[in-house]
């Protein structure tokens, strides 16, 4: 399966210039195999710093306000989503503050609602 792709605002305002390096190095320390890159608005203006979890087949995550003070909990996320198979969190608690900091959880796929029409008929 493919790494998590992991992306930071880099135009919010204050954004700290810093805290790419500063979460490769944290992923690293922990032994967490995830790409860390740069990107434009993510359109979480309201919330700055932006961050956003993203890998095949697993659910996305969004998170704002983030600042070097959540690279614990942003590595406690990161373990409990490698070992999710599908992304889903059954526990937010364990993330501490990082948990009041979600924008958004996009799901990977869309599941059925309802049972398709029968194709015998008509």
């Amino acid at each position: 399966m493919t790494q998590p792709m992991i992306s930071l605002c880099r135009t919010c305002r204050d954004a700290d210039p810093t805290l790419p390096d500063q979460l490769a190095a944290a992923l690293r320390a922990a032994g967490l195999a995830a790409e860390v890159q740069e990107v434009d608005c993510m359109s979480g203006c309201a919330r700055p710093q932006t961050l956003a979890v993203r890998q095949s087949g697993k659910t996305a995550y969004l998170f704002g306000e983030i600042t070097t003070a959540d690279l614990p909990d942003i590595i406690t996320f990161l373990r409990l989503y490698d070992a999710s198979a599908d992304g889903t969190l059954s526990d937010a608690r364990p993330l501490g503050d990082l948990r009041f900091k979600a924008i958004a959880r996009i799901p990977a796929t869309l599941g059925q609602t309802a049972t398709p029409p029968d194709q015998s008929q008509g």
